[in-house]
């Protein structure tokens, strides 16, 4: 039994060093000189540490406005996405309707399709609504998921029912049952679809990159590709660029972890 728990502690450090180490080498990296880095003057623990790439880069490129811009599209998009998903989840777990479920399988299909199948229709449906160039054209198509539906749906199917029918039996209506009674019982699945929507949009390149057109609009993503454009093999300021990239999601996921892993528990194994 002893050894047994032996084992899976060193085989828990194992894989939890081999996640961490390219993040900590990130930060390595952007806290080193570019002379130390092609000196090879880089080690696992560094002799000297600096801020000239965080600077160079901040003087060389638009990065508060970019960050700004990510921070307005992640969190429009993860506030759209917890209410569009949510109030799907429950109307397939709790309300009937005709062909409901052929309407849910047909909606999980839509999780084996890749997001390349879809941007050239994607790309015509904002051009047509005028949206292209625009916060609205990354926000609308990315606000709702199969995957957050689906998520809510098993969610909320784990709510007993006789709950929902005793608030209609004391006059409530659907609209109250929902906000009243389901909501304040789905804090978790809440933190849940808010973070993987957040973390999704903060990522999001390609999409981004197709529907904006106006610099000053970009994302810290692609603002990256820029840098990378310009500086070439500066895999310093590559990799400080990067880190200013990475810290608020580390930052977000490292302060709400709780909430996020009873949520997927509660929410995925249903």
């Amino acid at each position: 039994m002893r050894l047994a728990v032996v084992v899976r502690t060193l085989a828990a450090t194992l894989v939890g060093l081999v996640i961490v180490f390219p993040l900590y080498w990130m930060v390595v990296v952007a806290l080193s000189s570019r002379r130390d880095l092609l000196a090879g003057r880089v080690g696992v623990v560094p002799d000297a540490l600096t801020l000239e790439n965080f600077r160079r880069v901040l003087d060389s490129f638009p990065v508060t406005t970019w960050f700004g811009n990510s921070v307005a599209i992640a969190l429009s998009t993860a506030v759209l996405t917890v209410v569009t998903n949510l109030l799907a989840g429950y109307a397939f777990a709790h309300l009937r309707f005709r062909g409901s479920s052929t309407l849910f399988v047909l909606l999980l299909g839509t999780l084996v399709l890749p997001v390349q199948v879809i941007m050239v229709a994607l790309f015509r449906l904002v051009t047509e609504l005028h949206l292209y160039g625009t916060y609205w054209a990354v926000i609308l198509p990315t606000s709702a998921s199969a995957l957050g539906v689906f998520l809510s749906r098993q969610y909320f199917v784990g709510i007993p029912r006789d709950l929902l029918d005793a608030a209609r039996l004391d006059g409530a209506g659907e609209w109250r049952t929902f906000t009243r009674v389901v909501l304040p019982l789905a804090k978790p699945l809440v933190a849940v679809l808010f973070f993987m929507s957040l973390l999704s949009s903060w990522n999001d390149f390609a999409w981004p990159l197709i529907a904006l057109k106006d610099n000053d609009l970009f994302t810290l993503p692609i603002g990256l590709l820029y840098l990378q454009g310009q500086y070439g093999p500066d895999y310093t300021a590559t990799m400080a660029f990067a880190l200013i990239n990475v810290a608020p999601m580390l930052a977000v996921f490292l302060v709400f972890q709780r909430f996020f892993v009873r949520g997927f528990v509660t929410s995925g194994l249903r």
